[in-house]
């Protein structure tokens, strides 16, 4: 019977113990959390994409109380929510909302079946990245795109599908939040989120092909060739040449059209604009003939 009742008092006096240690450990080791993290946090929509740059959307909501207490919102962004969801975490925190200019993700690749033949028989793990590191794919480009479907894979919002008869992810831009999954699962990076424009429309290149431009042109029938006419004929020196590949600067295009135009290769691709209007041909009117009304004077032959 001692021993029993020894046992329970050494046990009471081990938990006994171990509870104000514990207790001491809690108070001294305590996190506080900022209260705001969590108000923060209720009003984002919680899809944990990591399109903001941050881990989540405790990760964004920490950044941006942090960022209030330095003073400005400038430069976060929840691409999910939009400026709307902003607006409200920008009350809560007591700061003015930031206003910036959405985006939206842009496939930089147009080599359909059609202008891009297929060479090769891809045998191995239907996988964009297994593939990239593996082969060159079904085709001879090694900067297009691979067709297998990565970036539908890794989109939470259904925004990207991929088209049977071209072969190419084409995105929802209604449903894109530009979260950038998409981008990130693109192992030759022909994805890429870019603003969205005013009424949607952009111009873009619509090639990441650094070879060299009969390399190029060989292996697709609309690749950059970089021959630079369409640097030539931009006013606002929007488009440069790097790397044997054209690219234009959304902040500095003006979308005048130009340069898709000048494109011998009909790789600039003008996004969400009206159809052109025919060029109606004028032909110049006959002269009418002049006609006499008898007052004028006669020729006379000698």
């Amino acid at each position: 019977m001692n021993v029993i009742l020894i046992a329970v008092i050494s046990l009471g006096a081990i938990g006994l113990i171990s509870a104000i240690v514990l207790y001491v450990c809690s108070k001294k080791f305590a996190v506080h959390e900022d209260a705001r993290i969590a108000q923060v946090a209720e009003v984002l929509p919680q899809a944990n994409c990591g399109g903001c740059g941050y881990p989540g959307c405790a990760g964004f909501a920490g950044a941006c109380v942090k960022a209030a207490d330095a003073g400005s919102l400038e430069g976060k962004l929840c691409p999910v929510g939009g400026a709307p969801v902003m607006e409200e975490v920008a009350a809560i925190l007591g700061m003015e909302a930031v206003v910036t200019e959405p985006k939206v993700a842009v496939v930089r690749c147009n080599g359909t079946c059609e202008n891009r033949p297929r060479t090769n028989v891809y045998d191995g793990a239907w996988n964009c990245a297994i593939a990239n590191a593996t082969a060159i794919g079904e085709t001879s480009c090694a900067f297009g795109c691979l067709g297998c479907g990565d970036c539908v894979a890794a989109c939470q919002f259904d925004a990207i599908h991929m088209n049977p008869e071209t072969g190419l992810p084409e995105v929802d831009e209604e449903k894109c939040t530009a979260c950038g999954s998409c981008v990130k699962a693109c192992p030759r990076h022909i994805i890429e989120l870019q603003p969205k424009g005013k009424k949607g429309r952009r111009m873009v290149v619509m090639c990441v092909n650094k070879d060299k431009g009969p390399v190029a042109n060989k292996v697709c029938a609309v690749s950059c060739i970089a021959c630079g006419k369409c640097a030539k004929v931009c006013e606002f020196d929007a488009i440069t040449i790097e790397a044997n590949l054209a690219y234009i600067a959304p902040q500095k295009c003006r979308l005048c059209r130009k340069c898709e135009e000048a494109c011998p290769k009909n790789t600039i691709h003008a996004m969400n604009f009206p159809p052109r209007k025919p060029k109606v041909e004028v032909v110049p009117a006959e002269k009418p003939a002049r006609v006499s009304n008898g007052n004028e004077p006669t020729k006379v032959e000698q």
